[in-house]
């Protein structure tokens, strides 16, 4: 019989938090009566593989990639995080991240310097930052460098720490939640500006999870605020609870794209 996983390496920020995820997960499986079991998938290891495999049970995966159709995969609830930027709603931002002694006062002072970008596929790390600067972006690139396929928000971090690059995107609730679990990390940086919200990464499983098993499993999630268990674990995961999401819901994020693109904004630059 085919076993189905969970993974939550999106959000896993420290070992803290994945032991959070992992909890939370085992008590929406057991509410759902779906057994999962979880597996790590540590960075650096693409996340794309992972999301292409046909085991998925409940599997976290950036809104993006579900728009683009890059693995096929069901949508079952999108987290709500418990920030005030959310506002109650499953949606997320990115944070334009810049060292905290940097010169930059706004946006337009960070050009002519260093740009990060995560990978390509990334609506944190690439089609937010990439939306964000396509107002100012006509006539020529606005950096003087770009260092892209930097994988991972925590290498983004890094690199604006070290002074590797000078400016560059990190999603709003990874910053959130490393901020909690490892506050001395981000002492050092500050949010220079932030994008428009968009949708937020959801928890997706494979079309061979039986409809049934499915369907179970978006209802554990949708219901998981009111359990008793939950307190905590939202607590650690700064997380409100879950909302329902379909393919749909992640349509704008092909929206911004396409505006970019049209732009001759391939890349954010």
């Amino acid at each position: 019989m085919t076993r189905f996983i969970a993974n939550a390496r999106m959000y896993a920020v420290t070992p803290e938090a994945e032991a959070a995820w992992r909890a939370l997960l085992a008590h929406v499986a057991d509410d759902a009566g779906v057994a999962l079991d979880y597996e790590t998938h540590p960075a650096p290891q693409p996340l794309d593989h992972l999301w292409r495999r046909g085991d998925l049970g409940a599997v976290q995966m950036c809104g993006y990639p579900i728009a683009l159709n890059l693995a096929e995969v069901i949508p079952l609830a999108a987290p709500i995080p418990a920030t005030a930027w959310a506002d109650g709603r499953a949606v997320y931002r990115s944070d334009l991240i810049v060292r905290a002694d940097s010169p930059f006062a706004t946006l337009r002072d960070s050009f002519g310097t260093r740009l990060g970008w995560t990978v390509a596929h990334s609506q944190s790390g690439f089609n937010a930052l990439r939306h964000h600067l396509l107002p100012h972006a006509r006539g020529g690139p606005l950096y003087a460098e770009t260092v892209g396929n930097l994988i991972t928000a925590r290498a983004v971090l890094d690199a604006v720490r070290d002074g590797r690059i000078d400016i560059g995107p990190l999603d709003a609730w990874w910053h959130a939640l490393i901020a909690r679990h490892r506050p001395e990390l981000t002492v050092g940086v500050r949010v220079l500006e932030s994008t428009a919200l968009a949708p937020i990464p959801a928890f997706v499983a494979s079309p061979s999870l039986p409809v049934e098993a499915r369907e179970r499993l978006g209802a554990a999630f949708l219901g998981a605020a009111a359990r008793p268990w939950f307190p905590p674990l939202g607590a650690a995961l700064v997380l409100a609870g879950f909302a329902p999401v379909n393919h749909a819901t992640y349509a704008p994020t092909l929206a911004w794209a396409a505006e970019a693109e049209a732009a001759g904004y391939a890349t954010p630059a």
